[in-house]
């Protein structure tokens, strides 16, 4: 089959524009990126054919110039643009500039988005067309006192929405009509500052509903399917967390009924390529549109696993002038598939957007059945400017249970190190009963949130001790691999074992994690450990590190875990939950407790050989206070100046890190 076109740009960046650039090539079409200052480097740009510079790294100044798109558009040659989402993706002044400049706009027709970018407008539209709606007011009269009498008619609890935006903006519950004058002026002034638009229209609110959305199909020749439902409840402050389709809420009769009331609301507008219908849906079945998005879905991906379908394909053909590929009666789901979106953000904080360079980033390997959507890569930069989006996690099976199991199996892969992430969140989240029952509401998360983050407290115990055997092993490892370089493999001091004449050694293992600071006492090497923390001991034989996989037998009962190394950072899964810690200096003094003139410190990682300083003896400028060998040398470490000796934290034998305290003075 012929390609659509020949070359298209891509309005977007990011994940979407990676993703539209692999079918493009698939498809044999050449690709244009266009980037913003702060995106110069990112992966969109690095895989495209061509790439445009258009501006500033404000989305004003770049990714929302119509202009600078469109000139790029002519630079490339391009034949037709695809939005993506977000951005200009249902701005109709952009899908009607290019019709003008002779560019094919790869979603809908302007007037099909005009009369879906108005709520008010859309629902009014809606009614004539028999779908379904919730009681309330969509109407232009914005008089403060018209809408309080229009509130009362709707009934508490009721729901004020902005008119011309969504993504959770100039939205407020209210449940009590003393309230509504005090929300209304703060939801219009939100609408104003979000959208340019205070306008805004009430509905009566559906208490503990789902959100379950319609994926909708039209070409130019007047047919409109529907491609069945993707259910988004699990949501945090009207943001989506995760989708999945089937949805376990509908029956047969339900899907039905509202895949024949989203291919209506699709008909009354003429609509032609990828959208998608919104319902809320109550908790006796009943359900109302919502709103229609005129644009591909962040969460199209688990529709195309379980139909085998490529949506990106079909927008393109569409766009082209072919007709649909399928008829209503064709589309066969198969499994289940569940999206999860992985940001760089901080849970704890509220859900703060983080950004920065991604030090390290280990994503699932994608197969069959697991499938990695990203626009960013190890080394890149997730920056200030834009939504933190790493990556979207889908996965299919052939059914529910299996699917969350596999989504298990896939966070439990990966690790992120640089902006803090929502890795954890997700892992709470699969395998809380509320999502695992599939009876969460679009408020469960909001109304539970401490049950879907980590719990104050104690480190956990086995976590603890095996992370400390991760150290041990990395430490004996670097010491066996700094011998051999040095032509000298069967020194003693190439065990790191903290081996001295007379007896075995004793090492320590800090851990900074949950909890404060762990101290771990360990004696024993090559994977034969005793350890000690606290009350707290633990037999270990066995131990193996492998392909970032701890093997090993705590007290006799073999353990597997997924282990993640970066820096002092160690990370160990057990397949159930991710457990973090710092792996600090063995004798570390916390920073700011006395000036760097009081200190002795280790200049670089060693053994101490000798221990001459003794607390509460006098020294003056110079003396020899300790000695240790590193790099096979002896380094004589000295008084900084004269004093008392406060602190000795350190012992003939022991191994320590670079820049450990060693010994403390008085202050003078």
């Amino acid at each position: 089959m012929a390609a659509p076109f020949e070359t298209i740009l891509i309005a977007n960046r990011g994940e979407i524009a990676c993703r539209v650039i692999r079918t493009c090539r698939r498809l044999g079409i050449r690709t244009i990126a266009v980037y913003s200052e702060a995106d110069a480097d990112a992966q969109h740009v690095r895989l495209a054919d061509i790439a445009y510079p258009i501006g500033g790294p404000r989305p004003q100044d770049s990714y929302l110039r119509i202009e600078a798109i469109l000139e790029a558009a002519r630079a490339g040659g391009a034949q037709a643009i695809h939005p993506g989402y977000g951005f200009l993706s249902e701005n109709v002044a952009f899908a009607r500039a290019c019709a003008e400049a002779g560019i094919v706009f790869i979603g809908p027709r302007p007037q099909s988005i005009e009369a879906m970018g108005s709520k008010a407008a859309a629902k009014a539209l809606m009614e004539k067309h028999g779908v379904p709606l919730v009681p309330g007011y969509h109407g232009d009269g914005q008089d403060g006192a018209f809408l309080a009498e229009q509130a009362r008619r709707t009934g508490f609890p009721l729901m004020i929405k902005a008119a011309a935006g969504g993504g959770g903006k100039g939205m407020r519950i209210v449940r009590e009509e003393c309230a509504f004058a005090e929300a209304l002026a703060s939801a219009q002034r939100e609408a104003q500052s979000a959208f340019g638009d205070a306008r805004v229209i009430l509905e009566r609110y559906v208490e503990h509903p789902r959100h379950i959305e319609f994926q909708v199909f039209g070409d130019a020749h007047g047919r409109v399917i529907h491609l069945n439902e993707r259910e988004c409840s699990a949501q945090r402050r009207y943001q989506k967390v995760l989708e999945e389709t089937p949805s376990p809420f509908l029956t047969p009769e339900r899907r039905a009924a509202m895949g024949a009331a989203a291919v209506a609301a699709a008909r009354a507008v003429d609509y032609v390529g990828a959208g998608t219908v919104e319902f809320i849906v109550g908790q006796d079945g009943s359900f109302y549109f919502m709103e229609m998005n005129t644009r591909l879905q962040v969460e199209h991906p688990v529709t195309e696993m379980t139909l085998g379908l490529d949506l990106v394909e079909w927008q393109l053909r569409v766009a082209a002038g072919e007709p649909l590929p399928l008829a209503q009666e064709d589309i066969r789901a198969r499994g289940h598939a569940i999206e999860l979106r992985l940001y760089a953000e901080d849970p704890q904080q509220g859900f703060l957007p983080g950004s920065g360079r991604l030090e390290r980033l280990r994503l699932p390997q994608p197969s069959a059945q697991v499938r990695v959507d990203a626009g960013v890569i190890e080394g890149d930069t997730v920056t200030i400017f834009y939504d933190p989006m790493i990556a979207k996690l889908i996965v299919h099976d052939a059914d529910r249970d299996l699917a969350l199991q596999r989504m298990r199996e896939a966070l439990a892969g990966c690790a992120v190190v640089g902006p803090k992430s929502n890795v954890e969140f997700l892992e709470r989240l699969v395998r809380h009963p509320a999502v695992t029952e599939g009876r969460i509401d679009t408020g469960y998360i909001d109304r539970h949130l401490d049950e879907f983050l980590p719990a104050d407290g104690e480190a956990d115990r086995d976590a603890l001790f095996a992370a400390a055997v991760v150290c041990l092993l990395d430490e004996e490892a670097a010491a066996q691999a700094h011998a051999a370089r040095d032509g000298d493999p069967h020194s003693p001091w190439a065990q790191a074992d903290g081996w001295r004449l007379g007896h075995a050694g004793r090492r320590v293992v800090v851990l900074d994690g949950r909890g404060g600071r762990h101290t771990v006492d360990a004696r024993g090497h090559a994977g034969r450990y005793a350890l000690a923390c606290g009350d707290d001991a633990c037999a270990v034989d066995g131990a193996r590190l492998a392909d970032d996989t701890l093997s090993a037998r705590f007290d006799g009962v073999g353990r597997r875990w997924r282990v993640g190394r970066h820096g002092p950072r160690v990370t160990v899964h057990d397949g159930t939950r991710r457990h973090g810690f710092t792996h600090a200096p063995a004798f570390a003094f916390e920073a700011g407790a006395a000036d760097a003139a009081d200190r002795v410190l280790a200049p670089m990682p060693g053994r101490i050989v000798l221990v001459k300083a003794e607390v509460g003896a006098a020294v003056q400028e110079g003396d020899e206070l300790l000695v240790m060998e590193a790099m096979k040398m002896e380094l004589t470490l000295r008084a900084p100046r004269g004093g008392t000796i406060e602190a000795v934290q350190a012992a003939p034998g022991e191994f320590v890190e670079a820049d450990a305290m060693l010994v403390r003075l008085a202050e003078a």
